[in-house]
Protein backbone atom coordinates (compact mmCIF):
# COMPACT_ATOMS: atom_id res chain seq x y z
CA UNK A 1 0.00 0.00 0.00
CA UNK A 2 1.56 3.42 -0.95
CA UNK A 3 2.28 6.28 1.55
CA UNK A 4 0.17 8.75 1.45
CA UNK A 5 0.93 12.18 -0.16
CA UNK A 6 1.34 15.15 1.81
CA UNK A 7 -1.71 16.51 0.43
CA UNK A 8 -3.92 13.58 1.03
CA UNK A 9 -2.78 13.60 4.22
CA UNK A 10 -3.95 17.75 4.39
CA UNK A 11 -7.32 16.63 2.94
CA UNK A 12 -7.51 13.92 6.34
CA UNK A 13 -6.65 16.48 8.29
CA UNK A 14 -8.85 19.26 7.03
CA UNK A 15 -11.06 17.09 7.06
CA UNK A 16 -11.38 15.49 10.14
CA UNK A 17 -11.21 19.29 11.41
CA UNK A 18 -14.27 20.14 9.81
CA UNK A 19 -16.57 17.35 10.69
CA UNK A 20 -15.38 18.39 14.51
CA UNK A 21 -16.77 22.09 13.48
CA UNK A 22 -19.64 21.12 12.60
CA UNK A 23 -20.06 19.31 15.74
CA UNK A 24 -19.06 22.26 18.00
CA UNK A 25 -21.72 24.55 15.62
CA UNK A 26 -24.49 22.47 16.93
CA UNK A 27 -23.12 23.05 20.69
CA UNK A 28 -25.26 26.50 21.73
CA UNK A 29 -26.86 27.79 24.83
CA UNK A 30 -30.02 25.73 25.98
CA UNK A 31 -30.91 28.52 29.25
CA UNK A 32 -32.39 32.28 29.02
CA UNK A 33 -29.31 34.40 29.15
CA UNK A 34 -30.82 35.90 32.33
CA UNK A 35 -30.42 32.34 33.65
CA UNK A 36 -26.51 33.07 34.36
CA UNK A 37 -26.80 36.33 36.36
CA UNK A 38 -27.30 36.90 39.70
CA UNK A 39 -25.96 35.51 43.49
CA UNK A 40 -27.13 31.74 42.09
CA UNK A 41 -27.13 31.87 38.53
CA UNK A 42 -28.15 28.31 36.63
CA UNK A 43 -25.12 26.04 35.99
CA UNK A 44 -25.95 22.77 34.03
CA UNK A 45 -23.83 20.18 33.30
CA UNK A 46 -20.80 20.65 31.55
CA UNK A 47 -21.18 20.51 27.75
CA UNK A 48 -17.78 19.76 27.00
CA UNK A 49 -17.01 19.28 22.98
CA UNK A 50 -14.23 18.18 20.69
CA UNK A 51 -13.16 21.73 19.92
CA UNK A 52 -14.21 25.07 21.41
CA UNK A 53 -17.70 26.19 20.39
CA UNK A 54 -16.33 29.25 18.14
CA UNK A 55 -18.91 32.19 17.58
CA UNK A 56 -17.49 35.88 16.26
CA UNK A 57 -18.59 38.60 15.92
CA UNK A 58 -16.83 40.58 12.98
CA UNK A 59 -15.05 43.65 13.77
CA UNK A 60 -16.32 46.28 11.90
CA UNK A 61 -16.28 49.98 13.70
CA UNK A 62 -18.44 52.72 13.40
CA UNK A 63 -19.94 53.95 10.12
CA UNK A 64 -20.29 57.83 10.19
CA UNK A 65 -22.95 59.18 12.38
CA UNK A 66 -23.56 55.94 14.42
CA UNK A 67 -22.89 55.51 17.99
CA UNK A 68 -24.13 52.96 20.81
CA UNK A 69 -27.22 53.32 22.42
CA UNK A 70 -28.19 54.63 25.82
CA UNK A 71 -30.94 53.58 28.27
CA UNK A 72 -33.59 56.02 28.73
CA UNK A 73 -32.98 59.04 30.10
CA UNK A 74 -29.79 59.24 28.92
CA UNK A 75 -27.40 60.74 26.33
CA UNK A 76 -24.37 59.54 24.87
CA UNK A 77 -21.51 61.32 23.13
CA UNK A 78 -17.99 60.84 21.62
CA UNK A 79 -15.40 62.17 24.04
CA UNK A 80 -12.63 61.01 21.95
CA UNK A 81 -12.63 59.42 18.72
CA UNK A 82 -9.82 58.30 15.91
CA UNK A 83 -8.24 56.15 19.36
CA UNK A 84 -6.08 53.30 18.22
CA UNK A 85 -7.34 50.06 20.23
CA UNK A 86 -8.40 51.96 23.80
CA UNK A 87 -8.53 49.59 26.75
CA UNK A 88 -8.74 51.31 29.38
CA UNK A 89 -9.60 54.46 31.24
CA UNK A 90 -8.19 56.72 34.22
CA UNK A 91 -9.46 60.18 35.16
CA UNK A 92 -7.09 62.32 37.10
CA UNK A 93 -8.09 64.34 39.95
CA UNK A 94 -8.00 67.39 37.73
CA UNK A 95 -10.72 65.75 35.10
CA UNK A 96 -7.97 64.91 33.05
CA UNK A 97 -8.50 61.17 31.47
CA UNK A 98 -6.05 59.09 30.21
CA UNK A 99 -6.58 56.66 27.91
CA UNK A 100 -4.13 53.29 27.76
CA UNK A 101 -4.04 52.01 23.97
CA UNK A 102 -3.02 48.72 24.09
CA UNK A 103 -3.46 45.23 22.71
CA UNK A 104 -1.38 42.11 23.38
CA UNK A 105 1.92 42.05 23.51
CA UNK A 106 4.09 39.55 21.65
CA UNK A 107 3.67 36.00 23.46
CA UNK A 108 5.11 33.57 21.01
CA UNK A 109 4.44 30.66 23.13
CA UNK A 110 0.59 31.33 23.37
CA UNK A 111 0.67 30.95 19.46
CA UNK A 112 1.64 27.26 19.01
CA UNK A 113 -0.50 24.53 17.59
CA UNK A 114 -3.39 24.22 15.62
CA UNK A 115 -5.46 25.60 18.98
CA UNK A 116 -2.78 28.88 19.07
CA UNK A 117 -2.73 29.48 15.42
CA UNK A 118 -6.97 29.06 15.50
CA UNK A 119 -7.06 31.25 18.29
CA UNK A 120 -5.27 34.16 16.31
CA UNK A 121 -7.58 34.15 13.65
CA UNK A 122 -10.48 34.57 16.12
CA UNK A 123 -8.67 37.44 18.10
CA UNK A 124 -7.99 39.00 14.45
CA UNK A 125 -11.18 38.90 12.97
CA UNK A 126 -12.87 40.12 16.41
CA UNK A 127 -10.74 43.48 16.32
CA UNK A 128 -7.69 41.91 18.63
CA UNK A 129 -4.75 41.48 16.05
CA UNK A 130 -3.60 44.76 15.29
CA UNK A 131 0.20 45.32 17.38
CA UNK A 132 -0.04 47.77 20.17
CA UNK A 133 -0.16 51.15 20.36
CA UNK A 134 2.33 51.23 23.89
CA UNK A 135 1.38 54.44 24.84
CA UNK A 136 -1.54 56.18 27.11
CA UNK A 137 -2.69 59.09 25.90
CA UNK A 138 -4.43 62.44 27.52
CA UNK A 139 -7.59 63.79 26.72
CA UNK A 140 -9.25 66.86 28.08
CA UNK A 141 -12.62 69.26 27.75
CA UNK A 142 -11.81 72.52 28.55
CA UNK A 143 -14.98 73.78 28.13
CA UNK A 144 -16.91 70.76 29.93
CA UNK A 145 -18.94 70.55 26.68
CA UNK A 146 -18.58 66.07 27.32
CA UNK A 147 -15.86 66.60 24.22
CA UNK A 148 -12.23 66.30 24.54
CA UNK A 149 -10.93 69.00 22.48
CA UNK A 150 -7.10 68.50 23.51
CA UNK A 151 -4.97 65.09 23.58
CA UNK A 152 -1.62 64.63 23.94
CA UNK A 153 0.94 61.64 24.27
CA UNK A 154 0.97 61.31 28.26
CA UNK A 155 3.72 58.21 28.28
CA UNK A 156 4.81 56.12 25.46
CA UNK A 157 6.99 53.26 24.55
CA UNK A 158 5.53 51.09 27.40
CA UNK A 159 4.89 47.00 27.44
CA UNK A 160 1.54 46.61 26.65
CA UNK A 161 0.14 49.13 29.29
CA UNK A 162 -3.28 48.66 30.90
CA UNK A 163 -3.96 50.03 34.93
CA UNK A 164 -3.56 52.96 36.33
CA UNK A 165 -3.42 54.97 39.40
CA UNK A 166 -2.56 58.35 40.76
CA UNK A 167 -0.90 58.25 44.60
CA UNK A 168 0.26 61.62 45.48
CA UNK A 169 2.48 62.95 42.95
CA UNK A 170 2.91 59.43 41.99
CA UNK A 171 1.96 57.75 38.80
CA UNK A 172 1.93 53.89 38.80
CA UNK A 173 1.59 52.66 35.53
CA UNK A 174 0.90 48.37 35.07
CA UNK A 175 2.05 47.29 31.74
CA UNK A 176 2.16 43.70 31.02
CA UNK A 177 5.44 42.95 32.84
CA UNK A 178 5.95 44.98 35.59
CA UNK A 179 4.04 48.43 37.67
CA UNK A 180 6.26 51.35 36.87
CA UNK A 181 6.24 54.45 38.82
CA UNK A 182 6.13 58.34 36.85
CA UNK A 183 7.07 61.76 38.79
CA UNK A 184 3.61 63.70 38.47
CA UNK A 185 2.71 67.28 38.74
CA UNK A 186 -0.97 68.29 38.30
CA UNK A 187 -2.13 69.62 35.07
CA UNK A 188 1.28 67.93 32.93
CA UNK A 189 0.13 66.90 29.37
CA UNK A 190 3.10 64.46 29.23
CA UNK A 191 5.98 63.08 31.01
CA UNK A 192 9.47 62.07 29.71
CA UNK A 193 10.91 61.08 32.98
CA UNK A 194 12.33 57.25 32.96
CA UNK A 195 9.85 54.89 34.76
CA UNK A 196 11.60 53.24 38.41
CA UNK A 197 10.23 49.97 37.91
CA UNK A 198 8.07 49.00 41.65
CA UNK A 199 8.09 45.52 40.79
CA UNK A 200 7.99 42.58 38.31
CA UNK A 201 4.62 40.82 36.96
CA UNK A 202 4.21 37.70 35.36
CA UNK A 203 4.49 38.25 31.65
CA UNK A 204 6.88 36.34 29.43
CA UNK A 205 6.60 34.02 25.76
CA UNK A 206 3.23 32.79 27.14
CA UNK A 207 1.63 35.39 28.54
CA UNK A 208 -2.34 34.24 27.95
CA UNK A 209 -4.16 36.56 30.00
CA UNK A 210 -2.03 39.90 29.40
CA UNK A 211 -3.84 42.42 30.71
CA UNK A 212 -2.53 43.75 34.06
CA UNK A 213 -5.67 46.13 36.00
CA UNK A 214 -3.92 48.37 39.04
CA UNK A 215 -5.87 50.07 42.14
CA UNK A 216 -4.75 52.12 45.11
CA UNK A 217 -5.85 51.33 48.72
CA UNK A 218 -7.84 54.24 50.13
CA UNK A 219 -4.83 55.66 51.84
CA UNK A 220 -1.79 54.99 49.03
CA UNK A 221 -0.07 52.27 50.94
CA UNK A 222 -0.16 49.57 48.73
CA UNK A 223 -1.36 48.76 45.39
CA UNK A 224 -3.64 45.88 44.05
CA UNK A 225 -2.89 44.57 40.59
CA UNK A 226 -4.60 41.56 38.64
CA UNK A 227 -2.48 39.14 37.21
CA UNK A 228 -4.48 36.34 34.58
CA UNK A 229 -3.95 33.00 34.19
CA UNK A 230 -1.55 31.13 31.76
CA UNK A 231 -4.18 28.96 30.29
CA UNK A 232 -7.64 28.08 30.17
CA UNK A 233 -7.82 25.27 33.09
CA UNK A 234 -4.16 25.06 33.90
CA UNK A 235 -3.32 22.88 30.49
CA UNK A 236 -0.04 23.88 30.51
CA UNK A 237 0.73 22.63 34.04
CA UNK A 238 0.25 24.48 37.55
CA UNK A 239 4.02 25.32 37.21
CA UNK A 240 3.51 27.83 34.66
CA UNK A 241 0.58 29.62 36.72
CA UNK A 242 2.88 30.02 39.52
CA UNK A 243 1.82 33.95 40.71
CA UNK A 244 -1.20 33.76 38.51
CA UNK A 245 -4.98 33.68 38.57
CA UNK A 246 -4.68 36.03 41.32
CA UNK A 247 -4.75 39.37 42.71
CA UNK A 248 -1.35 40.71 44.03
CA UNK A 249 -0.84 43.31 47.02
CA UNK A 250 1.88 45.49 46.44
CA UNK A 251 3.92 47.78 49.00
CA UNK A 252 5.27 50.15 46.21
CA UNK A 253 7.86 51.80 49.18
CA UNK A 254 9.59 48.26 49.66
CA UNK A 255 8.80 46.53 46.15
CA UNK A 256 7.66 44.05 47.30
CA UNK A 257 4.27 42.04 46.91
CA UNK A 258 2.18 39.27 48.03
CA UNK A 259 -1.06 37.37 46.78
CA UNK A 260 -4.29 38.45 48.41
CA UNK A 261 -6.51 36.16 46.68
CA UNK A 262 -6.11 33.77 44.06
CA UNK A 263 -7.98 31.05 42.29
CA UNK A 264 -9.33 34.12 39.79
CA UNK A 265 -8.87 32.54 36.32
CA UNK A 266 -8.92 36.25 34.84
CA UNK A 267 -9.34 39.26 36.93
CA UNK A 268 -9.46 42.88 35.43
CA UNK A 269 -11.86 45.68 36.45
CA UNK A 270 -11.54 46.33 39.91
CA UNK A 271 -13.49 49.24 42.56
CA UNK A 272 -13.88 49.81 45.86
CA UNK A 273 -17.23 49.55 46.76
CA UNK A 274 -17.80 52.21 49.41
CA UNK A 275 -20.41 51.16 51.90
CA UNK A 276 -18.30 48.42 53.06
CA UNK A 277 -14.81 49.33 52.10
CA UNK A 278 -14.44 46.15 50.20
CA UNK A 279 -12.46 45.76 47.18
CA UNK A 280 -14.30 43.90 44.02
CA UNK A 281 -13.76 43.08 41.12
CA UNK A 282 -15.04 41.37 37.47
CA UNK A 283 -13.59 38.01 36.55
CA UNK A 284 -13.73 36.15 33.42
CA UNK A 285 -14.14 32.53 33.67
CA UNK A 286 -13.31 29.40 32.08
CA UNK A 287 -14.31 28.33 28.62
CA UNK A 288 -15.03 24.87 26.73
CA UNK A 289 -17.45 22.95 28.73
CA UNK A 290 -20.50 24.82 27.20
CA UNK A 291 -22.15 28.12 26.05
CA UNK A 292 -24.31 28.28 29.10
CA UNK A 293 -21.02 27.72 31.22
CA UNK A 294 -19.21 28.82 32.89
CA UNK A 295 -20.61 32.48 34.45
CA UNK A 296 -18.42 35.61 34.57
CA UNK A 297 -19.14 37.46 37.97
CA UNK A 298 -18.10 40.26 39.86
CA UNK A 299 -17.71 39.80 43.36
CA UNK A 300 -15.31 41.05 46.32
CA UNK A 301 -12.35 39.87 47.22
CA UNK A 302 -11.34 38.59 50.82
CA UNK A 303 -8.00 39.01 51.61
CA UNK A 304 -6.66 34.93 51.79
CA UNK A 305 -9.66 33.85 49.74
CA UNK A 306 -9.56 31.50 47.25
CA UNK A 307 -11.97 31.32 44.51
CA UNK A 308 -11.62 28.10 42.29
CA UNK A 309 -9.47 28.02 39.57
CA UNK A 310 -8.37 25.91 38.17
CA UNK A 311 -10.08 22.79 39.77
CA UNK A 312 -13.78 24.05 40.46
CA UNK A 313 -15.78 27.18 39.85
CA UNK A 314 -18.91 28.41 41.46
CA UNK A 315 -17.92 27.21 44.81
CA UNK A 316 -17.31 23.51 44.60
CA UNK A 317 -18.37 22.58 41.15
CA UNK A 318 -15.76 20.54 40.43
CA UNK A 319 -13.67 20.94 36.69
CA UNK A 320 -13.28 17.12 35.70
CA UNK A 321 -10.48 17.99 33.28
CA UNK A 322 -7.92 19.54 35.77
CA UNK A 323 -5.37 17.02 36.37
CA UNK A 324 -4.39 15.86 39.10
CA UNK A 325 -7.43 17.19 41.61
CA UNK A 326 -6.83 19.33 44.41
CA UNK A 327 -9.87 18.26 47.08
CA UNK A 328 -8.94 20.25 49.93
CA UNK A 329 -8.57 23.59 47.67
CA UNK A 330 -11.87 22.96 46.25
CA UNK A 331 -13.48 22.67 49.81
CA UNK A 332 -12.15 26.03 50.56
CA UNK A 333 -13.23 27.71 47.12
CA UNK A 334 -15.74 30.99 47.86
CA UNK A 335 -18.11 31.42 46.00
CA UNK A 336 -18.54 34.56 43.95
CA UNK A 337 -21.14 37.34 44.75
CA UNK A 338 -22.71 38.07 41.64
CA UNK A 339 -22.89 36.15 38.06
CA UNK A 340 -22.76 38.60 35.22
CA UNK A 341 -23.68 36.18 32.42
CA UNK A 342 -21.74 33.25 30.95
CA UNK A 343 -18.74 34.59 28.07
CA UNK A 344 -19.52 37.59 28.08
CA UNK A 345 -16.02 38.56 28.69
CA UNK A 346 -16.70 41.63 31.47
CA UNK A 347 -13.86 43.27 32.17
CA UNK A 348 -14.52 47.22 33.39
CA UNK A 349 -15.48 48.04 36.43
CA UNK A 350 -16.62 50.76 38.02
CA UNK A 351 -18.12 52.01 41.39
CA UNK A 352 -21.72 54.09 40.99
CA UNK A 353 -20.31 56.82 43.58
CA UNK A 354 -20.05 60.28 42.11
CA UNK A 355 -22.14 59.93 38.93
CA UNK A 356 -24.72 62.36 37.57
CA UNK A 357 -26.89 59.70 36.04
CA UNK A 358 -30.97 59.07 36.87
CA UNK A 359 -31.09 58.15 40.23
CA UNK A 360 -31.59 54.08 39.48
CA UNK A 361 -27.74 54.32 39.55
CA UNK A 362 -26.78 55.75 42.67
CA UNK A 363 -25.49 52.60 44.50
CA UNK A 364 -23.99 49.80 42.57
CA UNK A 365 -21.47 48.80 39.73
CA UNK A 366 -21.16 49.55 36.24
CA UNK A 367 -19.68 46.65 34.13
CA UNK A 368 -17.93 46.66 30.86
CA UNK A 369 -19.22 43.58 29.22
CA UNK A 370 -16.43 43.29 26.37
CA UNK A 371 -18.52 40.56 24.25
CA UNK A 372 -18.32 36.38 23.67
CA UNK A 373 -16.27 34.71 21.19
CA UNK A 374 -16.91 31.15 21.87
CA UNK A 375 -21.15 31.64 22.87
CA UNK A 376 -23.82 30.68 20.93
CA UNK A 377 -25.78 33.18 20.61
CA UNK A 378 -23.58 35.93 21.12
CA UNK A 379 -23.29 37.60 24.66
CA UNK A 380 -21.97 40.47 26.03
CA UNK A 381 -21.18 43.46 23.82
CA UNK A 382 -22.52 46.26 26.24
CA UNK A 383 -22.04 48.03 29.21
CA UNK A 384 -24.67 46.69 32.30
CA UNK A 385 -25.16 47.97 35.96
CA UNK A 386 -25.86 45.82 39.12
CA UNK A 387 -27.98 47.40 41.72
CA UNK A 388 -26.50 47.23 45.28
CA UNK A 389 -27.95 48.24 48.44
CA UNK A 390 -26.19 48.45 51.72
CA UNK A 391 -22.93 47.47 50.06
CA UNK A 392 -24.01 44.13 48.44
CA UNK A 393 -25.80 43.42 44.82
CA UNK A 394 -29.96 43.79 45.08
CA UNK A 395 -31.64 42.87 42.07
CA UNK A 396 -31.35 42.31 38.51
CA UNK A 397 -28.87 43.96 36.05
CA UNK A 398 -30.32 46.53 33.60
CA UNK A 399 -28.59 47.88 30.30
CA UNK A 400 -26.61 50.91 30.26
CA UNK A 401 -25.13 51.01 26.86
CA UNK A 402 -26.17 48.94 23.85
CA UNK A 403 -26.12 48.95 20.54
CA UNK A 404 -22.54 47.84 19.97
CA UNK A 405 -23.91 44.78 17.37
CA UNK A 406 -25.51 45.55 14.05
CA UNK A 407 -28.48 43.45 12.76
CA UNK A 408 -25.92 40.73 11.34
CA UNK A 409 -24.14 40.17 14.21
CA UNK A 410 -21.22 42.07 13.07
CA UNK A 411 -19.34 44.20 16.02
CA UNK A 412 -19.78 48.05 15.72
CA UNK A 413 -17.71 48.49 18.98
CA UNK A 414 -16.75 46.11 22.42
CA UNK A 415 -16.66 48.12 25.41
CA UNK A 416 -13.94 47.76 27.56
CA UNK A 417 -12.74 50.25 30.42
CA UNK A 418 -15.42 52.25 32.63
CA UNK A 419 -14.75 55.30 34.45
CA UNK A 420 -17.04 58.02 35.82
CA UNK A 421 -15.48 61.62 34.70
CA UNK A 422 -15.47 64.57 37.16
CA UNK A 423 -18.36 65.96 36.30
CA UNK A 424 -20.15 62.84 36.81
CA UNK A 425 -20.38 61.42 33.35
CA UNK A 426 -19.76 57.25 32.43
CA UNK A 427 -16.80 56.93 30.14
CA UNK A 428 -16.30 53.45 27.68
CA UNK A 429 -13.49 52.44 26.33
CA UNK A 430 -14.03 51.13 22.96
CA UNK A 431 -11.65 49.38 21.51
CA UNK A 432 -13.39 48.29 18.14
CA UNK A 433 -14.68 51.62 17.57
CA UNK A 434 -11.47 53.46 18.40
CA UNK A 435 -13.85 55.66 20.62
CA UNK A 436 -13.94 56.96 24.37
CA UNK A 437 -18.02 57.50 24.43
CA UNK A 438 -19.43 59.64 27.54
CA UNK A 439 -22.63 58.73 28.30
CA UNK A 440 -24.61 61.63 30.21
CA UNK A 441 -28.11 62.10 31.95
CA UNK A 442 -30.56 63.66 28.84
CA UNK A 443 -30.44 67.03 28.87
Amino acid sequence: MPMPTTFSLLRVVLLAGATAALAACSESAKLPSEAGFGPMPQLPPPNQTSIPTVKIAPAIGWAVGQRPVPAAGMAVTAFADKLDHPRWVYVLPNGDVLVAESNAPPKPDDGKGIRGWIMKKVMKRAGAGTPSANRITLLRDTNGDGVADQRSVFLKDLNSPFGMALVGNDFYVAATDAVLRFPYQPGQTQITAAPQKVVDLPGGPLNHHWTKSLIASRDGSKLYVTVGSNSNVGEHGMDKEVGRAAIWEVDPKAGTHRIFASGLRNPNGMAWEPATGMLWTAVNERDEIGSDLVPDYITSVRDGGFYGWPYSYYGQHVDTRVKPPAPDLVASAIVPDYAVGAHTASLGLAAAGGNSLPARFSEGMFVGQHGSWNRRPLAGYKVIFVPFSKGHPNGAPFDVLTGFLDEDGNARGRPVGVAIDRRGGLLVADDVGNTVWRVSGAK
